[in-house]
């Protein structure tokens, strides 16, 4: 088996929470020592000039992360207005995050019914949400709020000047079934 391609899909899934040793270790069933060797490996292979992507040891876990010499064509990714238009998906994943903050990443997904680790990912790199700690909930979750540059790019001057939901409380909701029921009974 080739663990060097395995820990290279491991440390993309995971993206920016990253593995330590010991996870890298558990998860392809060697030794710490053999998973160093593996990382090592690995990184010679980032090395080289062809490669966009490198492995960091950051937080005491290994991530891929981009070069730092490429620094100023990400900015540019970012910056350009071209690149400046939200898609469904980044609207949604905002707005759930501005009316439920602070929020977890796996509770936005809860509330979409699919995966938002991507779209949370480039909203961080716009600079739309930040991280703002951890939640005490299994794992510790990193937590999101929107940012400034949210309100900023939304015209807002504060979140009190969003939209309110309008949740209709349990006791209207039986009123209404009753009322529904009540015209349509069988006598």
């Amino acid at each position: 088996m080739n663990f060097k391609a395995v820990l290279e899909g491991l440390l993309f899934a995971v993206g920016d929470d990253g593995l330590t040793i010991e996870q890298i270790a558990d998860i392809l069933e060697v030794d710490d020592e053999k998973a160093k060797e593996i990382i090592k490996e690995l990184k010679k292979d980032y090395t080289n000039d062809e490669r966009g992507i490198r492995i960091n040891f950051l937080g005491n876990t290994f991530k891929l992360t981009t070069k730092p010499e490429h620094k100023e064509f990400y900015q540019k990714l970012i910056e350009n207005p071209q690149n400046n238009n939200l898609s469904q998906s980044a609207l949604e994943i905002l707005a759930i995050i501005v009316y439920n903050e602070p929020i977890t990443r796996v509770e936005v997904d809860n509330i979409r019914g699919v995966s938002s680790a991507q779209m949370i990912r480039k909203l961080v790199a716009k600079g739309f949400l930040k991280e703002v700690g951890r939640s005490d909930m299994p794992g510790r979750p990193i937590l999101y709020k929107t940012t400034d540059e949210f309100l900023d790019y939304f015209g807002l001057p504060s979140k009190e000047n969003l939209p309110k939901l309008e949740i209709p409380n349990d006791d209207e909701e039986l009123e209404e079934k009753d009322l529904f029921l009540s015209r349509y009974k069988e006598e």
